[in-house]
């Protein structure tokens, strides 16, 4: 195995000669773009990331303009980019920073794991890269690259495995003495893992450990780190209403929990005759058959089954801060889940 000072030495200065340097939201100690950057990072790849981000700062450039957005404006802006929990948590998070901390991030990783939506390894990320704070990270990056140098066995899901991997990305930690250091040796890893460390394909021949990296030595890159073990993926089925009127579609905002939480999104049913009832409802018959949509979560796939209907009788008092109209060429002012928006945008030429 490695020697400990070896692996944080050969990381920093490999960092240094072929790590990313470029990226929007480094070459800076602004806490506030490191921290939307690491949640936006959160499960999503970088290239996803950077045009959300220009807009997120073109429409709060401070942590208080965010915090004193309304929610549905950050609802907006984030749709698309998945796991939608992030973003009503990156909206309490600025209001506690803006409120209860003077605007300012606090500097620890203790303290800042406190605030919704910072875990552990993303607080460790912040208080490196915004004060350069000796503090380990152990994202999914991370861990494929500590389960293939040192061949760490079982699924780092899994609690055991899990504070395995802590206690040796701990030991792993350089000098605090060097603020740069600590700063380069953070970057590296995620690098080294999201550059050549990959899932698919590591690109062995250009890495700094691929003379002393078990998976490499030993032909298990494909093995390290283990599979998350196999279950059934569930599915289920829903049925939208794509009610019309002229150019606007009718919209109705979801519970502030669950799927697609605080968004936008279309009426729905749990089968066809419930949506018959609901179109009756809001003035609607004659519904007609659209082509089926699945859309694939991360616990489950859901299928959708739309029903186009044309408002005769809508009734207006049914209108309220929950249900609107939405006009077609204003639709990206709402916050609406991308598969709702394909729905909506495979129609777009029928209802303009």
């Amino acid at each position: 195995m490695l020697a400990l000072t070896d692996f944080s030495s050969r990381l920093i200065a490999w960092q240094r000669i072929h790590g990313r340097h470029d990226l929007p939201w480094q070459n800076t100690r602004d806490a506030y773009r490191i921290w939307l950057s690491e949640i936006m990072l959160q499960q999503t790849q970088v290239s996803t990331v950077i045009p959300y981000y220009a807009r997120f700062l073109e429409r709060f450039p401070t942590v208080t303009a965010l915090a004193d957005a309304p929610i549905d404006d950050v609802m907006a802006l984030w749709a698309g980019l998945g796991y939608y929990s992030r973003a009503r948590n990156l909206h309490r998070c600025a209001q506690v920073v803006a409120h209860e901390h003077g605007g300012a991030f606090p500097q620890t990783v203790e303290a800042l794991a406190m605030l919704p939506g910072i875990g552990r390894s993303t607080a460790a990320a912040i208080a490196s890269f915004a004060f350069a704070a000796r503090a380990t990270i152990l994202d999914g990056n991370v861990k494929r690259v500590l389960a293939r140098v040192f061949g760490v066995e079982g699924f780092p899901g899994e609690k055991r495995v899990e504070n395995a991997m802590w206690a040796l990305a701990e030991s792993l930690l350089p000098d605090a003495a060097n603020k740069d250091e600590v700063t380069a040796y953070t970057q590296g890893l995620m690098d080294l893992g999201a550059t050549l460390c990959v899932r698919g394909k590591p690109d062995c021949v250009r890495c700094p450990f691929a003379s002393d990296c078990v998976a490499k030595v030993e032909g298990r890159q494909r093995e390290l780190p283990a599979a998350r073990p196999k279950k059934a993926v569930p599915t289920r089925k829903t049925w939208m209403l794509i009610l019309q009127d002229g150019d606007s579609v009718l919209l109705q905002k979801r519970p502030p929990v669950g799927i697609w939480g605080g968004l936008w999104s279309l009426p729905e049913a749990a089968d066809e005759a419930a949506l018959a009832e609901v179109a009756r409802d809001l003035g609607a018959e004659h519904l007609q058959r659209l082509a089926p949509l699945s859309h694939t979560f991360t616990h489950f796939k859901l299928d959708i089954e739309p029903r186009l209907g044309e408002a005769c009788s809508a009734p207006r008092e049914l209108m309220n801060a929950e249900t609107v109209w939405a006009p077609l060429a204003k639709i990206d002012a709402y916050g609406v889940p991308a598969p709702v928006r394909k729905l909506i945008d495979a129609l777009s030429g029928s209802l303009i």
